[in-house]
């Protein structure tokens, strides 16, 4: 149910975006076709912008030889900053908090880790059209909080064992998004985590992420 949710969030998303590459391709054909030149200086750039940005998480890990677990819903929320280098390219830097983590199901019950964490996502952005954009880059992140749900039935674990974190995180966003001349965002992420959890079954952080955001 939860995937075929996303899936249809996705569909929606590179719908709307396809409505505005469509159109800007349309603005740019009609100025070629008048014979207009246009000369980007930097003063054409768009401005630096800064502004808020939350939505929703699916989130999972991968555990060697195993493949993914059971998804944990959750959201994220933070400040971001864009800043272009270029007509077409930027740098963001965002400061989020992101809940994290996931489930495992049996017959008995479920076992639910939830993790919390304060991520630093550096990516950049290439727009090969105006309000549509690629986004990819690394993120680090930390730790601030765990806690583990068992089943009263639930067996597949020792209701004792740790399952403490490490503190960092580390591994890849990729993306697409559309954002509006306004300033609104909205956009789809895949982060890939690169590090281990915890030593145990070396789980790394799978989340996906639908996102709205405003700049100030």
């Amino acid at each position: 149910m939860k995937n075929k949710f996303m899936k249809t969030i996705l569909a929606l998303i590179i719908s709307v975006s396809t409505g505005f590459a469509q159109k800007e391709l349309e603005e740019q054909t009609k100025i070629s076709n008048e014979g207009e030149t246009q000369i980007t200086s930097q003063s054409d750039l768009p401005k630096s912008t800064a502004g808020l940005k939350g939505g929703y998480n699916l989130a999972t890990v991968k555990f060697d030889g195993n493949g993914d677990v059971g998804e944990r819903s959750g959201f994220h929320i933070g400040v971001y900053g864009e800043s272009y280098f270029a007509k077409v390219a930027s740098v963001q830097i965002e400061l989020n908090y992101s809940q994290q983590g996931y489930e495992i199901n049996s017959n008995s019950g479920t076992f639910t880790q939830k993790l919390n964490y304060i991520n630093l996502p550096l990516s950049l952005k290439l727009y090969p059209i105006q309000n549509f954009y690629f986004e990819a880059g690394p993120q680090v992140g930390l730790a601030i909080s765990h806690k583990e749900e068992f089943d009263s039935e639930f067996n597949l674990f020792d209701s004792e064992q740790e399952f403490d974190p490490k503190s960092f995180d580390y591994g890849a966003n990729v993306g697409v998004g559309v954002k509006t001349n306004d300033g609104f965002t909205l956009g789809a992420r895949y982060y890939f985590g690169m590090g281990d959890i915890y030593d145990e079954g070396n789980p790394k952080n799978r989340v996906l992420q639908i996102s709205a955001g405003f700049a100030f």
